[in-house]
């Protein structure tokens, strides 16, 4: 058997090209962005001089990123919070044994399969203040007398594309906490219904805090995925009206490509990076404490 500093270095001899392609697929974006950001940018792209940090004076003082930033925290906080409350409910459901179950699972991984940007055009659809699906049902069940224009007020376009974030995201949340449900013995329940518990003081004392490591996880994987949606906004109202409903990802993708404030833009990449990168840090840190 070779001795242990050869089988390492086989090691990453094996896994050295594909980390030296990541490395450079995330490093030279991430320099060209910190470049742009301390320069005078032209909106075609040309750098035409130094100019220090007055991109993020800018950038940082400007009511419109501010206001994206803060309804970036509600976006993600909403979208996740509501994720994970309808997501364990269902994945305990799903995960016992019952006449129909296949059918049930299948059911709610239906909007896993199809894509974001469809299902955004769908809903988009649905919301029309006009021949929407969803104003003929509440107009024809008597909820409604007369139509609502959904998406043309920014609380009612926004509190939409929450419900739709929300819907979009419990697929893979409740796969990752059935994951976290199966892992768990039934002997402890067993044991737990032999001494008295009752279901509901099981599911306190046995499977929510067994379940909390998925929980943890599946919460911090939304949070990057949810931070970093783009169609669901864009697609739906493209951040309006009035920039209502813009969050930082829509705002970058305004600076850049429709005012081409390109360096502007970059500082905006990088603020998001830095978020992306401490969630990314707090799941690394979360998947460790599991396996230990």
């Amino acid at each position: 058997m070779p001795p242990a500093r050869f089988r390492s270095a086989g090691a990453w001899a094996a896994v050295g090209p594909g980390m030296a392609l990541a490395a450079f697929i995330l490093a030279y974006p991430l320099w060209q962005a910190a470049r742009l950001s301390v320069s005078d940018v032209s909106r075609f792209g040309k750098v035409r001089g130094f100019a220090g940090l007055d991109n993020f004076e800018f950038v940082l003082s400007d009511p419109d990123f501010l206001g994206s930033a803060w309804r970036t925290v509600v976006w993600t906080v909403g979208v996740v919070g509501g994720t994970i409350l309808v997501s364990i409910p269902t994945a305990m459901i799903l995960a016992r044994d019952f006449y129909g179950r296949a059918l049930a699972r299948l059911i709610v991984m239906l909007p896993w399969a199809v894509s974001l940007t469809m299902m955004a055009v769908i809903w988009r659809w649905a919301l029309h203040g006009e021949l929407g699906l969803l104003n003929a049902t509440l107009r024809d069940i008597g909820v409604l007398e007369e139509n609502v224009v959904w998406l043309a007020d920014a609380g009612t376009a926004f509190a939409a594309q929450m419900f739709i974030g929300v819907l979009v995201s419990v697929p893979f949340t409740v796969t990752v906490l059935l994951g976290g449900l199966a892992s768990i013995p039934d002997d402890m329940h067993e044991a737990a219904s032999i001494e008295g518990a009752g279901p509901l003081a099981r599911h306190r004392t046995i499977t929510l805090p067994l379940l909390r490591p998925f929980v943890n996880i599946a919460v911090v994987l939304n949070m990057i995925y949810v931070f970093n949606s783009f169609p669901i906004i864009w697609v739906t109202t493209q951040g309006g009206p009035g920039g209502g409903t813009d969050i930082l990802v829509t705002y970058l993708y305004k600076l850049a490509f429709r005012y081409g404030r390109m360096g502007d833009a970059a500082v905006v990449s990088l603020l998001m990076f830095a978020v992306i990168l401490g969630c990314a840090i707090l799941y690394l840190c979360l998947a460790r404490e599991r396996d230990e």
